[in-house]
C-alpha cells in the first residue's frame, strides 16, 4: 500500500514539475509566435521574401518543439516522433502555449486548494473560538479546490500529449502509407524467417539425425553378417545406443522447431526446459500472472531460446538472466499490453544485430508489430530486448 502511495505522489510530482516547466517555455513560444506572426505579416505581399523569412523562423520553431518533445517525454510520458516539418512546429507553438500557461494555473490552484485544506487540520485547534464554522467550510472548499485541481493536472497532460500528437504526427495518409510499408516489409521479414527456419531444420537433420541413423544401419548389417555371436551383440549394442542417440537428435529438432510443452504445459515451463538444457546457469525471473496468447508465448519462446543459444555458442558467458515482465500502458496511453522479454548475459559483447539468428527474431518480433532491442558493446554484456504487444488478459 505505501509502495503505491509513494508510487503515485512521485507520479504526480513529476506531472507538476513537466505542466511548470511548460509553462515557462509557453511564454517564450508565446513571444516567438508573435514575433514570427509580425516577421511574416511584413512579407505577406512578398513570396520571395516570405519564403527568406520563413527559412529561418521555422528553424528556431523546430529547436523549441524538440524542448517541448523532451519535455513531453521526460515528465509526461508522452512520446511525439521527431519526423514533423518546420511549419507544422510553428503551427504547434501558435496553438500550444495557451494550453501551456493553463498547465501553469491549474498546479497553483491544486496549491491554493491544500494551503486551505490545511485549515481542517491546524486551523480550529489553533484558531477557533468563534471562528470555528468559516474555518471548517473554508477548509472543506480548499479540499474540494484541491481534488478538481488535481484532476485538471492529469487532463492538461493528457491534453498536451494530445495536442502534440495530432499537430507534429503524421497525416491519416502518410500514416496509413507509413503502415502499409511496414506491414509490407514485416510480411517480408515472415517469409524469409520461416525459409530460414526451414533451412536450419533440413541441416539439423542432414548433420545430425541422418548422420546417426546411417550408422544405425551400418552397425545392425554388421551385426546381421557377422558370424561371430558375441560380436553380434556387441554391434547391437552399439545399434542399441545409436537408436537412442537418433530419437534425442530428433526430439531435439522437433523442440526446436515447436516445443510440445509450450502448448501442453505453458510457457514458462517451456522456458525452463531451455534453462534446463542450457550449459551455462540460467536464471528465469517469470513475472507473468497469466499466460499470453498462443502468437505471443511463441515468439517469446524463440527469442529466449535463440538468445541463450547464441550465448552459449559465442559470448563466453558465465551466466544468463531471462526475465519476463508485463507493461501495462498508462492513463495517457493507448494500445495493447507489452509483454517484455530481457535476456542478460555477462560474456564478452560484440553481439552483431543483423547477423542471421537475431536478425531472424527481429522480424518474428515485427509480425507482431513489436521490436528487438540488441545492446552488446565490447566486453559485455548483452542484453536483448523484445517488447511484443499482447491483447489484455
Amino acid at each position: 500500500m505505501g509502495t503505491s502511495v509513494g508510487k503515485w505522489l512521485r507520479h504526480g510530482l513529476r506531472l507538476v514539475a513537466g505542466l511548470l516547466i511548460g509553462a515557462g517555455t509557453a511564454l517564450a513560444e508565446l513571444l516567438y509566435t508573435v514575433g514570427a506572426g509580425l516577421a511574416l505579416l511584413c512579407v505577406t505581399t512578398r513570396p520571395r521574401a516570405r519564403i527568406r523569412v520563413l527559412r529561418p523562423l521555422t528553424a528556431g520553431a523546430r529547436w523549441l518543439t524538440e524542448v517541448e518533445r523532451r519535455r513531453l517525454a521526460r515528465f509526461l510520458d508522452a512520446e511525439v516522433t521527431p519526423e514533423y516539418g518546420g511549419e507544422q512546429a510553428l503551427r504547434y507553438l501558435a496553438t500550444r502555449w495557451a494550453l501551456g500557461l493553463l498547465g501553469g494555473v491549474v498546479p497553483a490552484l491544486a496549491a491554493i486548494g491544500a494551503g486551505f485544506g490545511s485549515l481542517l487540520l491546524w486551523g480550529v485547534p489553533v484558531l477557533g473560538g468563534d471562528h470555528w464554522f468559516d474555518l471548517v467550510t473554508t477548509g472543506f472548499g480548499g479540499v474540494v479546490l484541491f481534488i478538481l485541481a488535481a484532476q485538471g493536472i492529469v487532463a492538461v497532460a493528457a491534453w498536451e500529449g494530445q495536442l502534440a500528437w495530432h499537430l507534429l504526427g503524421p497525416s491519416p495518409q502518410d500514416a496509413l502509407h507509413h503502415r502499409i510499408e511496414e506491414l509490407a516489409a514485416s510480411r517480408a521479414g515472415v517469409v524469409d524467417a520461416v525459409d530460414e527456419e526451414r533451412r536450419r531444420i533440413e541441416r539439423d537433420l542432414h548433420d545430425g539425425v541422418q548422420q546417426r541413423l546411417v550408422a544405425l544401419g551400418m552397425l545392425l548389417g554388421r551385426a546381421r553378417r557377422s558370424q561371430d555371436p558375441e560380436r553380434a551383440h556387441a554391434l547391437l549394442v552399439q545399434a542399441h545406443e545409436e537408436s537412442r542417440h537418433a530419437l534425442s537428435d530428433l526430439r531435439e529438432v522437433a523442440w526446436r522447431a515447436y516445443p510440445a510443452a509450450l502448448d501442453e504445459a505453458g510457457l514458462r515451463v517451456a522456458l525452463e526446459g531451455v534453462a534446463e538444457r542450457s550449459a551455462i546457469p540460467v536464471r528465469l525471473e517469470y513475472g507473468l500472472a497469466a499466460e499470453p496468447g498462443t502468437t505471443v508465448r511463441t515468439v517469446a519462446y524463440f527469442v529466449v531460446s535463440e538468445a541463450v543459444t547464441n550465448a552459449v555458442k559465442h559470448s563466453g558467458a558465465s551466466r544468463i538472466d531471462i526475465a519476463l515482465t508485463r507493461r501495462t500502458p498508462g492513463a495517457r496511453r493507448e494500445g495493447a499490453d507489452i509483454l517484455l522479454v530481457r535476456i542478460t548475459d555477462d560474456g564478452t559483447g560484440g553481439a552483431d544485430p543483423a547477423g542471421g539468428g537475431l536478425l531472424g527474431l527481429a522480424r518474428r518480433a515485427a509480425a507482431l508489430d513489436g521490436r528487438l532491442r540488441v545492446v552488446s558493446p565490447p566486453g559485455g554484456p548483452t542484453t536483448i530486448t523484445a517488447e511484443l504487444p499482447c491483447l489484455p488478459l
